[in-house]
């Protein structure tokens, strides 16, 4: 800073050269303006003065502030180089190292002791509370883990717990529905109580369960009831239909012995049409565990089998027959087969063009008999081919699962479940679809056909308007001639028993028109 002289004196320099011009401007001035001339001289020396001096001391003090600018400039500087230097110290070298300390589970004040301390106050309190925080913090993650582990161990042995209980209980359904539950709707079917069969079935342990399974078990054993009186007393009416469907038969033969042939052709025609009724009451009958309404105790032959089949259906003028065998079947089986083989028919002949005829071929087997039905209507779908090969296996016997009214193809299932009977079906060579059964070796008779008469003939068949021949045992054995094809169907069960008489052998007249179709009513079903 310079010198206070040093600095005034230009300032005095200045005012001597400005008081030597306004000295030598007055001399020079004329006599009579010297006196104006010095009072201008003199104030413009005084203004000029005062400005100088007013400029020399702002100027004195704007360059003392700059000078105390600089000066706090070069402290700030200073400072700020040591804040960045202790601010990188703390950053780089005493906070890791603290952090590093205190997260490995030393104090947070042993930790402060053992790092650099960084020279700023406000820097050490800032580690302070950062190593008090994190001090805390590590205790509250501490104790959150030891209570996340507890926890844990908790949550593992309630799950292993849960898992057990789990697996009993699945374990107990799997069991309830593998086995506790066909075994209980096949006992309820079967006629049982169920307070009886609950009580001797497993149940489950788990009381929920338990109770879940009890009221399963009652509502089946409810509906069970109600099904099986449902079948029991449809059984029974279809029973009595039954009983008045052959009476009618019977007494259609008596009139076909009575009247003249003038009425001939009207008793043909409710003797079929009585038939077809005696084919459905069946049906129904076997559908609802019941018999059939005839029974034969002594051997059929094919041939009057395959007949009686015909005759039991509809369009029996479609049905052409090809039988090449004498065999005859048991009687046990005998009715069976029929209705078998009827339902087979009646299905091919429903389902094909009503131009169309049905094909009957029978061929005798090492393993059995073989009767092929062959139709030409549309080619099955594969589905629809399955379900009936499901129905004809007896996999559809439930009356629950059957559709609408086809009804014969569960009773085809039915019948050869119990008779041990393959039926499968096949693509027809006729371009429709067709059915081939196998009737096995034991429903053959082991006596031959040789040991039956021939059939009467055509000729005498039609002079007795009805060829009748009772066998020995409960069943009598009547055909109706003047049809395409003559079912044999039975008499009264309490018919006397007659001398062994051999069934006698139809014969298949010349076509005759199809009979008008007709719906006989019922009678009505004597009071218990």
């Amino acid at each position: 800073m310079k010198a206070p002289g040093a600095a005034t004196a230009p300032l005095v320099a200045v005012l001597s050269v400005l008081a030597v011009a306004g000295a030598v401007a007055v001399v020079l001035a004329p006599a009579g303006a010297r006196g104006w001339a010095v009072a201008v001289v003199v104030t413009a020396w005084v203004v000029l003065a005062v400005t100088l001096a007013v400029a020399h001391t702002v100027g004195r003090r704007t360059q003392r502030t700059a000078s105390a600018r600089t000066a706090e400039a070069e402290r700030l500087k200073t400072s700020l180089t040591a804040l960045e230097a202790d601010t990188a110290h703390t950053a780089d070298v005493a906070l890791p190292a603290l952090l590093r300390l205190v997260r490995g589970g030393v104090p947070a004040d042993e930790a402060l002791g053992r790092v650099p301390l960084p020279r700023g106050p406000r820097q050490r309190k800032l580690l302070h509370v950062l190593a008090a925080t994190v001090e805390g913090q590590e205790q509250q993650t501490a104790a959150l883990r030891t209570e996340s582990t507890r926890i844990h161990d908790e949550l593992g042995r309630e799950n292993a717990r849960i898992r057990e209980e789990l697996h009993a209980l699945t374990s107990e359904v799997e069991r309830f529905t593998r086995e506790t539950l066909p075994s209980v709707a096949a006992r309820l079917r079967e006629g049982e109580s169920g307070a009886t069969v609950q009580a001797e079935v497993y149940l489950p342990e788990q009381p929920l369960l338990r109770a879940s399974v009890e009221a399963v078990l009652r509502e089946l054993a409810l509906s069970e009831r109600r099904a099986l009186a449902a079948q029991t007393a449809s059984a029974k009416a279809l029973s009595r239909v039954q009983a008045k469907s052959v009476s009618m038969l019977a007494d259609l033969r008596s009139m076909q012995e009575r009247h003249s042939e003038e009425v001939f052709g009207d008793l043909l025609r409710l003797d079929h049409s009585t038939s077809q009724l005696g084919l459905m009451t069946d049906r129904l009958a076997l559908l609802m565990g019941g018999r059939p309404s005839r029974a034969w105790n002594r051997p059929i032959v094919m041939e009057s089998i395959l007949r009686g089949a015909v005759g039991r259906i509809a369009a029996y003028q479609r049905v052409r027959l090809h039988c090449s065998t004498n065999v005859a079947i048991s009687g046990f089986a005998a009715e069976g087969v029929m209705h078998l083989l009827a339902e087979l028919m009646d299905n091919a002949a429903n389902f094909s063009p009503p131009i169309d005829e049905v094909h009957v071929y029978v061929e005798e087997r090492g393993t059995g008999i073989v009767v092929t039905i062959e139709d030409s209507g549309l080619k099955m779908a594969d589905a629809a081919m399955r379900r009936a090969a499901d129905s004809v296996a007896g996999r559809l016997t439930d009356l629950a699962a059957l559709q609408g009214t086809r009804l014969g193809l569960a009773v085809v299932g039915r019948l050869a479940l119990k008779h041990r009977i393959s039926v499968n079906y096949r693509p027809s060579s006729r371009g429709g679809t067709g059915v081939v059964v196998l009737l096995p070796r034991h429903l053959i008779a082991q006596e031959s056909r040789e040991n039956h008469p021939a059939a009467p003939s055509l000729r005498e068949t039609t002079a007795s308007v009805t060829g009748t021949a009772s066998v020995t045992g409960t069943a009598t054995v009547t055909a109706t001639a003047g049809t395409e094809s003559s079912a044999p169907t039975a008499g009264p069960t309490a018919a006397p028993a007659a001398p062994a008489v051999p069934v006698p052998d139809f014969v298949t007249p010349a076509p005759a028109p199809a009979p008008a179709p007709a719906t006989p009513s019922l009678p009505e079903a004597p009071a218990p």
